[in-house]
């Protein structure tokens, strides 16, 4: 078979080394977007990470398509609909980095906690005041959990070491594990009620649409801190700004942003603007939540651990051979 594997770094390049024997390998460093010169029609399996926009208009482009072996969990950058009625499978990691995304979590949770961005910039100019640098304890915190898959659970873990009391809504609670980590389910609005942290572990879905809307900044605590790394779009960026403005919420700490691909590039940010292509709202609040002091945020990297990555070539391999010897693997079936 042909398989093109776009958004490879070159040292990712060696990973795929066991499908050289048998299959046409090309490597792209780019996404696919639907802005790609069209090249490789003929691809059979395509494997991309998320920021290739796999929509119909992109994948029209090849009439031999059978495989996209996302390299990533998500599958909201792939149209569903069209591999399903094209006859294209698809094929995801759905686990690589759940204790590494939990652990990102704190990672954001402890510099807003701690102040630590402020303090080490602040240091590094040799200024060792203390002024402004006042934080606050994890300890006996009330942390609101949204989502408890996996990766949510592993945050349960990480929470109980530092003594704080877990809220959690699932619309599948499991309780077994409720019961033996000693946490307690609870509907979404006592949740944002009684939280002082919350931390948002949910899919990307038309059911999660701006899940955090004007409506559900209003029944949060005053002062409360907000962490997402799961998708962008769970939050409605608009509300986010009025909350952030009227001191509803303290801190936030992002590594998903609505329009994230868009943001990333200035070139493309302009070229949709004239196109209509994206949504510009969204990308300008974008870029003034880049801008807030008490908003951190990180690059979409929470995943990006070397073992974390290693599991997600090594299953994406694991994906496309198993899908040529005809015993398809972790397929989508949205």
């Amino acid at each position: 078979m042909k398989i093109v594997i776009y958004e490879v770094e070159r040292w990712e390049r060696e990973k795929f080394r066991d499908l050289r024997a048998d299959h046409d390998l090309i490597f792209v460093d780019r996404p696919l977007t639907t802005d790609t010169k069209v090249q490789h029609i003929d691809a059979e399996v395509i494997s991309s990470f998320i920021y290739s926009q796999l929509s119909a208009d992109t994948l029209k482009n090849f009439p031999l398509l059978k495989l996209i072996a996302t390299r990533s969990t998500g599958f909201n950058h792939i149209d569903i609909d069209y591999c399903k009625s094209n006859g294209i499978m698809v094929c995801n990691v759905p686990f690589y980095g759940e204790c590494t995304v939990a652990e990102h979590v704190f990672g954001l949770l402890l510099t807003i906690s701690h102040n630590l961005t402020t303090a080490i910039n602040r240091t590094r100019r040799g200024d060792f005041t203390m002024q402004g640098l006042r934080g606050f304890d994890l300890l006996g915190k009330t942390i609101g959990i949204v989502g408890t898959g996996r990766i949510g659970q592993c945050v349960i873990r990480i929470a109980k070491g530092f003594g704080m009391d877990i809220l959690a809504y699932d619309v599948k609670p499991q309780e077994d594990f409720a019961f033996t980590m000693g946490f307690r389910y609870v509907d979404l609005n006592k949740l944002l009620s009684r939280s002082d942290i919350i931390t948002l572990h949910v899919p990307a879905i038309k059911e999660t649409y701006h899940l955090i809307s004007h409506k559900e900044f209003a029944v949060m605590k005053k002062g409360v801190v907000l962490i997402n790394t799961a998708r962008g779009c769970i939050i409605d960026t608009h509300a986010l700004l009025n909350a952030l403005a009227d001191g509803k919420v303290a801190a936030v700490g992002l590594d998903v942003l609505p329009e994230e691909p868009v943001i990333r590039e200035e070139a493309e940010l302009l070229r949709s603007v004239f196109q209509k292509k994206h949504n510009l709202e969204e990308i300008l609040a974008g870029h003034v939540l880049l801008r807030l002091r008490n908003v951190y945020i990180t690059p979409h990297s929470a995943f990006n651990t070397k073992e974390a990555i290693q599991r997600i070539l090594d299953t994406t391999v694991e994906n496309i051979t198993a899908f040529a010897l005809g015993r398809p693997q972790n397929i989508v079936r949205g």
